[in-house]
């Protein structure tokens, strides 16, 4: 199949929505969505599925809508994982190559990388993903892409991602039970990087902030290379759990008030600024200051911004970050959210929107709470192109093995012929 004919699904399995996107690539290597699908998400709680039978029917919606609008059917998903459960850690492996002469090939990083999935971790971890960071070749390092040079020692910098077994059976389940199967597992912050940033932002230094609904994921790139991945267990709905309990509200109100008037500054809202929340059933209505909402909502995200600052502080990197920090996901649609960012970080800070590879046309998803389902799309189509040059690998291979036994059959066959007329003679 042509890679502009094939179709790529995205699932985001996230804490408040389940969303489905199809989507292929243009003549021009853009991204083209066919069709998307939404459900709220049920079962799942701070980016963990915990009850299964919900969370199953919530998928098999999201997908039926992607089917109506794209056309479509769907049968295989790229998934994206996250929650408190995910760790990281830094790994350097090493392989030695039989021949001096020959050049460093792809199936040499495959094999080294293949080896890092050997590592032994804690009981109940299983390893998500294997980032090279950079190559040593017989010890010339900082070498970014080693195939084509000639070596014998090949070693590489891992950044090595893993997760709770059971956390990840669950995600598996899920979808099997909505009749699907999953092609690639991925981190929801990278899939978020891929359709948020730049390659200009990731080679300068960045620090990618996804606010979800039951999670605060972090990625930090510099170099072109990802350096720090972070899980923080809180996001928008803490902030909707607030506003309810500071307001006295119900939690449907608090959502309301949270995205239509909600701010992350106090002081850029006016103390005579007030919202009417109608009373239930027929008792007084409610009135609320803006401004008080603010105070409760700024509170809450200054914790989750300190809690990202520490992860930047603790990846090393934060006099390296050029590009400063870019946000996205559903929480960063909040007001004023950049100012307070730069305010208590002292970095610059935008807003990431999903359309950096998109087709124009895509306007649907351009907001910030779809970046994680293109990403999604975008890493499907890298899983892809990957399985497509191993197999040609593995074809190559072949051919030359099938090339190399039928030489020692010719070779064989041609000295039984000269023994027999030596024989003969």
């Amino acid at each position: 199949m042509e890679s502009n004919d094939q179709i790529i699904v995205g699932l985001d399995i996230g804490t408040t929505k389940i969303a489905c996107l199809v989507g292929k690539k243009n003549e021009y290597g853009k991204l083209e969505l066919l069709g998307m699908g939404k459900a709220e998400s049920v079962g799942v709680r701070r980016g963990v599925v915990s009850n299964i039978t919900p969370a199953v029917e919530a998928i098999k919606k999201a997908v039926e809508k992607a089917e109506l609008s794209s056309g479509c059917e769907i049968s295989v998903v790229n998934v994206g994982i996250a929650g408190q459960h995910i760790k990281s850690l830094q790994h350097r492996g090493v392989i030695t190559l039989d021949n001096l002469e020959d050049e460093i090939a792809a199936k040499d990083v495959d094999a080294l990388i293949e080896d890092m999935h050997k590592l032994v971790l804690p009981p109940g971890e299983s390893i998500i993903h294997v980032l090279p960071q950079d190559f040593i070749v017989d010890n010339e390092s900082g070498i970014k892409d080693p195939i084509g040079m000639s070596g014998i020692r090949l070693e590489a910098n891992f950044h090595i991602i893993t997760g709770l077994v059971t956390a990840i059976n669950n995600i598996f389940k899920c979808v099997q039970k909505s009749e699907l199967v999953v092609a690639d597992l991925t981190l929801e912050p990278l899939a978020s990087a891929s359709a948020v940033l730049s390659d200009e932002e990731r080679e300068a230094g960045v620090v990618l902030v996804d606010i979800g609904g039951g999670t605060t994921d972090v990625a930090i790139f510099q170099d072109g290379i990802i350096r720090h991945t972070a899980v923080i267990p809180f996001g928008g709905n803490i902030i909707t759990d607030d506003i309810k309990e500071g307001c006295t509200i119900i939690r449907k109100q608090a959502e309301l008030l949270k995205v239509r008037f909600g701010s992350a500054l106090a002081s850029e809202n006016q103390a005579n600024d007030i919202v009417v929340i109608p009373g239930l059933n027929g008792r007084e209505p409610k009135e609320i200051s803006v401004k008080n909402l603010a105070h409760i909502i700024q509170a809450r995200m200054e914790e989750i911004i300190e809690q990202v600052y520490f992860e930047i502080r603790n990846s090393g990197f934060e006099r390296k970050l050029i590009a400063g920090i870019v946000i996205t996901g559903g929480g960063a649609q909040l007001k004023h959210l950049p100012q307070l960012f730069e305010y208590l970080t002292g970095m610059d800070t935008r807003i990431g929107f999903p359309t950096e590879h998109l087709a124009s046309g895509n306007d649907k998803v351009g907001s910030p709470m779809y970046a994680t389902g293109v990403g999604l799309v975008l890493k499907g189509f890298e899983y892809a192109e990957r399985n497509n040059r191993k197999e040609s690998n593995i074809t190559k291979q072949r051919k030359l093995t099938k090339k190399g036994i039928g030489l020692f059959d010719r070779l064989v066959s041609r000295g039984k012929e000269w023994f027999e007329e030596d024989d003969n003679l």
